[in-house]
């Protein structure tokens, strides 16, 4: 059996993962065919709400936010609207820069790790969140290929989001 790998060790892969990620044509087309399509106001309100509503303990980061006592009351909070358009415009710089997603995502990761100290596993899971999101508005698009791809790419997003950390 192999020895188990140190910490530094998977941090360091999950920093080159950041950096040496390749993107093939198809990949690529099949992230912007579906990226053209967002609506990224609603799009991001209905990410940001869910992972509220579904992970509620990620709520303690939005104590500014007013009242998120209840599904209703977050779907129908003005500020968690906004805030969820927000993230998802910073996502499409992503879309945008798929070839350097850490220097791209290099100020929020720190902002978020230096002064927010948001736990960075919820990176991951607002990208499992907006997949969700993602196959219920774009059924059609959304085919396992298409899937695979945006998995990889949230999976990076949340890796380059969670760089500071290291």
């Amino acid at each position: 059996m192999a020895p188990l790998k140190s910490m530094d060790h998977y941090c360091s892969e999950q920093s080159r993962l950041v950096t040496m990620v390749h993107w093939t044509a198809e990949e690529k087309q099949l992230i912007t065919s579906v990226w053209g399509k967002v609506n990224v106001e609603e799009c991001g309100a209905e990410a940001l709400a869910r992972l509220l509503i579904v992970y509620p303990w990620t709520q303690r980061f939005f104590d500014a936010f007013g009242n998120l006592s209840s599904p209703t009351a977050i779907i129908g909070n003005p500020k968690v609207r906004a805030h969820g358009k927000k993230v998802l415009t910073s996502f499409g710089e992503a879309v945008k820069n798929l070839e350097n997603l850490k220097t791209t995502y290099s100020k929020l990761s720190e902002l978020h790790c230096e002064k927010l100290h948001v736990d960075p596993e919820n990176f991951r899971l607002l990208g499992d969140i907006l997949i969700i999101v993602l196959a219920a508005h774009f059924t059609k698009d959304f085919t396992p290929a298409c899937q695979a791809t945006w998995q990889k790419l949230v999976g990076v997003v949340a890796h380059a989001l969670a760089y500071k950390y290291r």
